[in-house]
């Protein structure tokens, strides 16, 4: 059995953990032994997905084997866009400028807040009475 080169990388986005391989031959995106097709029926997640490919011009020219979890679908897909950019940057360091410029080299940072005691929420509070 013939070992495939692959370029692995790793995408996060909230609490979502991609990780992604990125093969060097004409292939789809394949998500948790999904096609993203099935995955993504009509909604915005393909696009997001896809969007390193598109900005790159590498459409069709790269297979994506990517696992994923934790999060909902816009942070999973996210992860998965992060991990992507990534990866293409280890495939092609030329790659790297136009990825660098879109932002998408560049983690997500923005986590949800703790709850604190004493508030509903993070910040939301009991209304104010004054009588």
């Amino acid at each position: 059995m013939v070992k495939e080169k692959y370029y692995y990388s790793t995408g996060r986005r909230k609490t979502a953990v991609a990780r992604v391989k990125l093969y060097s031959e004409a292939g789809t995106v394949v998500v948790n032994g999904r096609p993203l097709e099935e995955i993504s029926e009509g909604t915005f997640i393909s696009k997001v997905v896809t969007e390193p490919f598109d900005i790159t011009k590498t459409t069709g020219k790269f297979r994506v084997m990517a696992k994923v979890s934790g999060g909902g679908f816009s942070s999973q897909s996210e992860a998965i866009r992060h991990g992507i950019a990534r990866a293409l940057t280890l495939a092609d360091p030329e790659l790297r400028k136009p990825l660098k410029k879109a932002g998408l080299l560049t983690r997500d940072a923005r986590e949800k807040e703790r709850k604190k005691y004493g508030l509903k929420r993070a910040r939301k509070a009991e209304q104010y009475s004054k009588r």
